[in-house]
């Protein structure tokens, strides 16, 4: 099955070993006002760099889920990986309520933002001719901005509801942000359920910093995928924290988790201090640090490299794939 690269598409075998959750730009909605963005020669020049750098460690693809919404640019991925010859897939599809889904997208139906969805996989991104190669949700709070316990927003609601007709329309998986200190995967499966989505086409991100075996085990045993993918951000959680997470899911035969790092290179628009702040208290939040500490840490507590394998190269074949979980 081809999957949507950003310099066209990649047969599933091509992917490799592959971080799934990374990102090149980001801003919050209304940075485009801003006229402030990244210099892209200077910073392309360093990111391509970067990414030269993880590929020569074995990565071979990342995928970059940027929301439509938060400073997406897909011709800059397709720079970079044309520079650096690491495959990137990007994303369609909206944020969170509480940071996200301008107002256009409030007053339209799911149907409606659905094919918003299906038209940037099929056809391409505004004029780029870069397809979307999966589909972005995000539902919960931020931490210390909004009060915990407020459930999925109508807003999200209907942004999961359109993201599983797309997934269903398109085969393109679905990747969930959630905040790890109140996470709703549970909630966004059953909305998914509703909406008869295959679970073997559903990540629910951001769970490593969660901590919880019954979150997890509620996730993993109805067949969806589980993203430790926040390796380095030890400002909300520390690795030993997610790496004593992943070797208990890992001693007791539970392995479908995909590992990352949500970590950015360029910011968009004025810096409001969140990336420098939260770069300051995490040193090694960057797309190296699985690869050179965190993979050796697992080999040291006894995990194979056949596990290793599973986790970084056959789960996102299989999440992007034709195989479903039995």
């Amino acid at each position: 099955m081809a999957i949507n690269s950003v310099l066209g598409p990649i047969e599933v075998e091509d992917l490799g070993t592959t971080l799934i959750h990374e990102h090149l730009t980001i801003g919050w909605p209304g940075w485009e006002m801003d006229h402030r963005d990244f210099d892209r020669g200077k910073e392309g020049t360093r990111v391509a760099g970067k990414l030269r750098e993880m590929r020569e460690l074995g990565i071979r693809s990342m995928v970059d889920p940027c929301p439509m919404e938060l400073g997406r640019d897909p011709e800059f991925a397709a720079e970079m990986s044309d520079k650096s010859g690491v495959h990137i897939v990007v994303a369609t599809g909206l944020y969170n309520d509480a940071l996200g889904i301008p107002q256009h997208f409030r007053l339209m139906e799911v149907d409606a933002i659905a094919e918003v969805y299906v038209k940037e996989i099929q056809e391409g991104i505004g004029r780029t001719g870069i397809r979307a190669g999966i589909i972005k949700t995000a539902c919960g709070g931020i931490h210390g901005v909004t009060p915990p316990g407020q459930g999925i927003k109508d807003t999200e609601v209907k942004c999961l509801r359109a993201a599983a007709r797309a997934c269903k329309a398109t085969g393109a998986p679905i990747l969930c942000h959630n905040d790890e200190f109140d996470p709703y995967g549970r909630e966004t499966l059953d909305i998914f359920e509703e909406e008869q989505v295959d679970f073997n086409r559903v990540l629910i991100g951001h769970a490593c910093g969660v901590g919880d075996m019954r979150y997890y085990f509620d996730i993993l045993e109805r067949g969806a995928w589980l993203g430790f993918d926040r390796f380095g951000i030890e400002s909300i959680a520390s690795d030993k924290l997610r790496l004593a997470s992943l070797l208990g899911l890992l001693a007791v035969g539970y392995d479908r988790i995909m590992l990352s790092h949500d970590s950015l290179e360029c910011w968009r628009g004025l810096d409001t201090g969140v990336l420098h702040g939260m770069m300051a208290a995490s040193p090694n939040w960057n797309k190296t640090h699985i690869s050179r500490n965190i993979l050796p840490a697992m080999r040291e507590a006894g995990v194979s490299q056949e596990v290793i394998d599973t986790l970084m190269v056959g789960n996102p074949c299989s999440y992007f794939g034709t195989h479903s979980h039995g």
